[in-house]
């Protein structure tokens, strides 16, 4: 296995690069074309992201739930809290607005007050019909008046449907066509139609309508999603080339390293169209990603180059040992780091499967990207001159690794204080992290749609769905009255929890057509008696009183009933033990042999989509520990130095942990990647360390204290580098809307930046501090894979170079 990566293999790898430079450019060129084909592919999500495996109990229920009720999430709905709308002008345009929107092909119907019928009792022949409250197409201001007061005081059955039970704000009801609701069509509908329209309005006649539902949440999110991936690369872009000229202090440099990880961000555009993933929160920040993690691969390339090129002088010997020497060392960082993201693969959830797939390709091909480009770019060009290489002189860097050097050095045991002390402090925020399952948590809250959340929350408690699925085991079992006192009583229990809205089904349109037979007396909108109902009986008789809503809250065979409340955005903790609290209540309302009832909706789906996540949080992180252990073993072939080797990567992973627990960041879908990303990441700098220290320990003769500070300071440069750049790099991502997405970027560069300190401080004081039961040849073995080059291969270069002259 060892020699498959041996030098002599890199030597011929760089040969065949260097000799079909034409072919290769030609390759990477289509390659890149075909990719771009693949754009058109890319779909941007239409719905909350589903954590949950297909085959999960929860996602059953909802499937369950959809096959009987169709889409549940197919309202948009228009506020408005403006005492003068019910003034003939206002009024009339209100109208006109609705009217409008009834007529796109997009909505199925509308409820609004401009339109709202009221149910009547006639008796020749016994009848119910719906009448409009406004029959006239100019209503008076006395008229107005007259409606307005009977709307909110007289008729409960419209209450939370078209009028607040806080307020006298008012709210139109869009019902989108469930064909298109999770399509590209309802974005078109949304954007292009919907929002221009409500402007115009809000212009000409100076009312502030507010906005919301989930089909519009979902378009103005995704939205923001596409617009932020553009803002990330071009930020990405800017401070990592930024970065990179101010190591460097070349044009050229800086330039050629765009160039490369452009093509690679194309190429992870091309991944997920060619695979048909959607764009979710999670995949748009795997083309920045690139870009931070590639980088570093130009940095490593770049600077060998020029270090040979200053040796030497000869351009073709220096672009051969380039791939030659820095092959192997970029190839282990680069399949360390993949390797961090494709534990995700591993999991049940489709999103983070996705997420992992495409993030392990696209760093392996970024790595493959940079061994070509840069090497072929700088074969055509003329060799560096001075000014070119004056940045290997600078020794600015010299304060920081010496100051290193002293701590390790001279204060080993205050280094295990500090560290131990973290250690602890971190355990004790470790066990005050929350978990968040909320769907509007991550959202931009700066947003105007994210304002107009907050209004509906207020005005009408809320706008996240929560359905209650109701089987009745037998057809019509819904219409019994037995059933809609059942199902009255678990509304009188929903209502009284402070989270939820006052929930709609079947039971207020029963309510109502007693308040109809008693004249539109409020005070009889209750559920009839049975000696009512045989009174009642023969005015329903082919009526279509409320048909949409009765078609909306019981199947076309009576056996199901749907009861839909909503919930404010509130955590997993609130959420479950609503749940919880819930459930009692359901068996003692609903006996099991005769009912069955379940709990389902998008943000029911999310909170428990959340909290299998962390569970997988624990799985990936583990596998992404024990591949990269063996990955090391495989490397080092010793047991103890895995185990020093993990000391001081786990602990940075502690610290962000219990840092998310003293600044009050949840574990949620966004923050959970942090630890897996942070580190397959940080365990580069373990690796080039100890190759660093396993050569010097070799060249001394197996002295210890001599190899430890020559290896820090071979690699400390290095280390703070990279470091640096994947600081910042990561720290672009702070600059989003979406809370959980500026979570991310801050953790995963704390996390970088803690790892650094750890392997430069830690981890030589550990190997110092244990020299006695590693200092010896049987506890560092021959690495199976050599990462750095010693005087002996040097040799063998140069023999190899000798042998196949270019």
């Amino acid at each position: 296995m060892s020699k498959i990566f041996s030098f002599g293999f890199w030597n011929s790898v760089a040969r065949m690069i260097l000799r079909n430079r034409i072919v290769i450019i030609l390759l990477v060129v289509a390659a890149t074309a075909f990719l771009a084909t693949q754009w058109k592919n890319m779909r941007f999500s239409y719905t909350e992201a589903n954590l949950l495996p297909d085959d999960h109990e929860a996602n059953l229920t909802y499937n369950s739930f959809l096959d009987t009720f169709g889409e549940e999430g197919n309202l948009v709905i228009l506020g408005v809290k403006d005492s003068s709308l019910f003034t003939p002008e206002k009024f009339q345009a209100w109208t006109a607005l609705n009217q409008e929107l009834e007529n796109y092909p997009e909505i199925d119907h509308v409820i609004s007050i401009s339109s709202l019928k009221k149910l009547e009792k006639f008796n020749d022949p016994k009848r119910f019909e719906m009448v409009p409250f406004i029959k006239e197409d100019n209503p008076s201001k006395e008229e107005l008046k007259a409606y307005e007061n009977e709307l909110f005081t007289s008729l409960p059955f419209y209450e939370n449907l078209v009028y607040s039970s806080h307020s006298n704000t008012i709210q139109s009801a869009l019902y989108i066509n469930k064909e298109i609701v999770n399509s590209e069509e309802r974005k078109d509908f949304v954007l292009e139609k919907l929002r221009p329209l409500i402007g115009e309005f809000e212009e000409m006649h100076g009312i502030d309508v507010k906005v919301s539902g989930m089909p519009y949440i979902r378009t103005l999110n995704s939205q923001n999603i596409i617009d932020e991936i553009g803002l990330f690369i071009l930020a990405a872009l800017s401070v990592t080339s930024l970065i990179f000229f101010f190591f460097f202090r070349s044009i050229r440099a800086t330039v050629i390293s765009m160039i490369t990880v452009c093509i690679g961000v194309m190429w992870a555009f091309g991944v997920i169209g060619l695979l048909h993933y959607e764009i979710t929160v999670l995949t748009a920040l795997i083309p920045p990603l690139i870009i931070v993690i590639g980088i570093p691969n130009c940095i490593f390339l770049i600077n060998k180059y020029q270090q040979e090129i200053k040796k030497h002088g000869n351009q073709a010997k220096s672009l051969q040992r380039v791939i030659t020497k820095v092959g192997n060392a970029t190839l282990m960082t680069n399949v360390t780091t993949a390797s961090g993201f494709a534990t995700f693969i591993l999991t049940d959830s489709t999103l983070l499967k996705e997420f992992g797939l495409v993030a392990s390709i696209n760093i392996l091909a970024i790595f493959v990207l940079s061994l070509l480009i840069i090497p072929i770019i700088y074969s055509y060009m003329s060799v560096p001159k001075d000014k070119h290489l004056k940045h290997l002189n600078k020794r600015w860097i010299g304060g920081f690794v010496g100051w290193m050097e002293r701590m390790v050095r001279h204060n080993r045991i205050a280094i295990y204080i500090v560290s131990v002390l973290l250690l602890v402090a971190s355990i004790i925020g470790i066990y005050t992290i929350k978990i968040s399952g909320s769907l509007l948590e991550d959202m931009p809250q700066e947003a105007t749609f994210f304002q107009d959340i907050k209004f509906f929350e207020e005005e009408f408690d809320g706008v996240m769905p929560m359905e209650i699925l109701v089987d009745t085991k037998r057809p019509k079992g819904v219409l019994k009255l037995s059933t809609l006192k059942r199902l009255e009583r678990l509304e009188e229990e929903i209502t009284d929890v402070p989270e939820l809205s006052k929930p709609l089904s079947v039971v207020r349109l029963v309510k109502y057509t007693k308040q109809a037979y008693y004249n539109g007396n409020p005070k009889y909108f209750q559920l009839p008696t049975s000696q009512e109902q045989n009174f009642i009986m023969p005015y329903t008789k082919g009526m279509n009183a409320g048909e949409n809503l009765l078609n909306s809250y019981v199947d076309s065979t009576g056996q199901y009933a749907r009861i839909t409340t909503f919930m404010k955005d509130i955590g997993t903790d609130k959420m479950e033990r609503i749940e919880e609290n819930l459930w009692p209540e359901i068996n003692k309302i609903f006996p099991e042999e005769q009912y069955d009832v379940s709990l389902t909706g998008k943000a029911l789906i999310f909170q428990k989509g959340t909290n299998y996540l962390v569970k997988n949080l624990v799985i990936s992180l583990s596998l992404a520990i024990l591949l990269i252990a063996i990955f090391m073993a495989w490397m080092f072939r010793s047991f103890r130095m895995i185990l020093i080797s993990l000391v001081p990567n786990l602990l940075p992973l502690l610290v962000t942990a219990g840092m998310m627990g003293f600044l009050g960041i949840p574990i949620k879908p966004s923050t959970i990647l942090v630890f897996s990303i942070a580190f397959g990441i940080s365990v580069d700098d373990t690796i080039h360390f100890l190759a660093k220290y396993r050569q010097e320990l070799k060249a001394n003769n197996w002295k210890i204290k001599r190899s430890v500070y020559a290896a820090l300071k071979e690699t400390g440069v290095s280390m703070f580098y990279t470091s640096i750049v994947l600081f910042f790099g990561f720290s672009v991502f702070m600059i989003s809307s979406y809370g959980g997405t500026v979570a991310l970027g801050g953790l995963v560069s704390a996390t970088l930046l803690f790892a650094m300190l750890s392997n430069l401080l830690l981890l030589p004081s550990l190997l110092l501090s244990l020299e006695r039961s590693i200092a010896n040849k049987e506890v560092m073995k021959e690495p199976a894979m050599k990462i750095i080059e010693t005087d002996e291969d040097e040799e063998e270069i140069s023999k190899e170079e000798h042998n196949h002259p270019e």
